[in-house]
Order: structure tokens, then sequence, then C-alpha cells
């Protein structure tokens, strides 16, 4: 394959966990106890729901603006976060990365600069983002308390925002057609786990609205860990027996970090998409025919979805 998310078996040992206790997914790594002989991580947001476009153009990015002051050049921080958030190879990623990532996009367009708005990234909010692998407003809080920095005190301020804009706004989104005929088809063949970079609280609620929580084992949302620690649980069960559903390529990374499997929900194609992991991707899985040749068509084709770079000119 020549894109750049070609799927390689890793040849890592596997883990083993020897805890028996299971500690709540909400306030750290959730540890599954097998009861199938397969496991299938789910993302949520722009996989199972049609939530992305609504979460970032109507609570995300408006926060954005107002929280970091760029107002006057409001027509490009829209397009540099949704380029990041929603229509690059970047889609998916945690909120903090995100954010500063859109702000190094506004840093490098002619534009802004043209306008002389200077757009600072705080270091302090580099460096929590850098050490710090559970990145939701638990572990940012925790940090702020202990600390007091006042651009982490800020980075909090417009998170607990996004939460609050996200509450009022997203409901009545139900799960993409075909999805929870695939759960239902998974059900009793593998043990399913929610591993999604959305704050739990969240997750929890869009879930349980559409009755298909009981589907899944554990909802793991940011407050758990990155999506590479969630999916560690698939070392407890066999080669070619765990399976990731997402539809961004950080997904596809905590995949293959964790030797498992991939199956891509297509940006733009979603339907499509569910319609084939129904119909033909958990036979081929459940049957032991999924890696290999149809897993790198899938990759191929999932890889031409999402530029690396924006369409829009930019400088340094």
């Amino acid at each position: 394959m020549t894109g750049r998310f070609g799927f390689r078996e890793t040849g890592r040992p596997r883990h083993s966990f020897t805890s028996s206790t299971f500690p709540e997914a909400h306030s750290r790594m959730y540890i599954i106890e097998p009861k199938q002989k397969y496991f299938v991580g789910i993302d949520s947001d722009g996989c199972v729901f049609d939530t992305m476009e609504l979460k970032h153009k109507e609570c995300f990015i408006p926060n954005i603006i107002k929280y970091y002051n760029l107002q006057s050049i409001s027509k490009y921080a829209r397009e540099a976060a949704e380029f990041v958030n929603l229509y690059s190879k970047s889609r998916g990623i945690n909120r903090f990365p995100a954010l500063v990532e859109a702000l190094e996009w506004l840093q490098k367009r002619p534009e802004v600069q043209a306008r002389g708005v200077e757009i600072t990234i705080p270091q302090s909010l580099r460096d929590w983002i850098a050490t710090e692998t559970k990145l939701g407003n638990p572990a940012l809080k925790a940090k702020v308390d202990a600390e007091g920095d006042p651009d982490l005190t800020h980075a909090l301020e417009w998170s607990e925002k996004v939460n609050k804009t996200v509450s009022e706004f997203v409901h009545g989104v139900p799960p993409y057609p075909m999805v929870r005929e695939s759960l239902e088809k998974l059900a009793g063949q593998a043990d399913m786990l929610v591993c999604s970079a959305t704050p739990n609280e969240a997750l929890t609620a869009e879930w349980n609205e559409h009755d298909v929580a009981k589907y899944v084992t554990a909802i793991c949302g940011q407050e758990s860990g990155n999506k590479k620690e969630t999916l560690a649980n698939a070392a407890k069960y066999d080669k070619d027996h765990s399976l990731m559903i997402g539809d961004a390529p950080g997904d596809y990374k905590a995949a293959v970090a964790n030797d498992c499997l991939f199956y891509p929900i297509n940006p733009g194609e979603e339907e499509a998409s569910w319609q084939r992991f129904h119909d033909e991707a958990i036979d081929r899985f459940l049957g032991g025919s999924f890696a290999g040749e149809y897993q790198q068509k899938l990759l191929e084709e999932f890889d031409s979805f999402l530029p690396e770079k924006p369409k829009w000119r930019v400088v340094g």
C-alpha cells in the first residue's frame, strides 16, 4: 500500500493482565473480563452517530472563536478548525491537541498575518498535552488546582463551556442506518467496547438515549485514557479475534498499536460503510477471512478520503 496508513503486523508480544479488579471506565483504564471469543472496539462520534458536524460547527468552533479572541478572523478560524477536526487526517483527535493544531494552521495563513492578528499557543498547554494521556477535564482540572497556570485555567474554561454547549445542542441524533443491526449481529459473538475521545458523560447520554448501550460491555471516553490505552484490552483475545471500528486515522493507529484488525467507516459514506460491515465484514471477521487482502483493500480506500494538507494557502 502506498498511502500513509498501510496495515502491517507488528509482531509485538501480547500483553498480560493479572488484575482481578475491573475499575469503572469513567475514572481510569477499563480492563475487560472476556466473555466471548471476539472483541470489537467502536468509536462513537462520526462513526456510530452523525454528530461530528453538529458538535464541531455549533459547539466547539464558536467557543474557540470566543475564548481565544478570534472574532476578527472568524472565517479563517472556522476553516482551520473544521479542517483539523472534520476534513483532514487529524479527524477525530482529542479536543486539546486539535485546538493547538487549528491555532498552528492559523499562524500559517497569510490572511491572518495580513490582518495583524497574533496567534499565541500557550506553552503550558503544549507541555500538558505532551505528558498527560487522559486528556480530559478531570485531569486538566487537577493540573489547574495544583499549579494555577492561567493558560491552563483558560483552556479548562473553554473545554467546560464546550461540554455545556454540547449538552444543550446534541440530542435526537440517532445512530447511522445499520449500526443497530450490526450490533445485534455481533451480540453473543463479541465483547464490544466503546472506545472514544469524547467525554464519558456525553457518550453515556447518547448511547442510552438511543438504546444501544445495552450492546456494549463498557463506555470508555477520554477520562479512561486514549484509544490506544483502551484498546489494550484486545490483548486478552486470540490473534485476529479483535477489531476496531472507526472513522479516523487515529482509530486505525490505535488498532495497529494493539494488533487489532481495523474496519473503516469512510467519512461522507457512513451509511454505505455500515451496510457493508453488516452484510459482509462481520461474517469475514467471525469467519477468519478479514485479515490480509480484504482489510488491505478497505484501508487503501479509506486512505483516499482525508487529505494531510488544506487546499488554502499557507506560509512558513
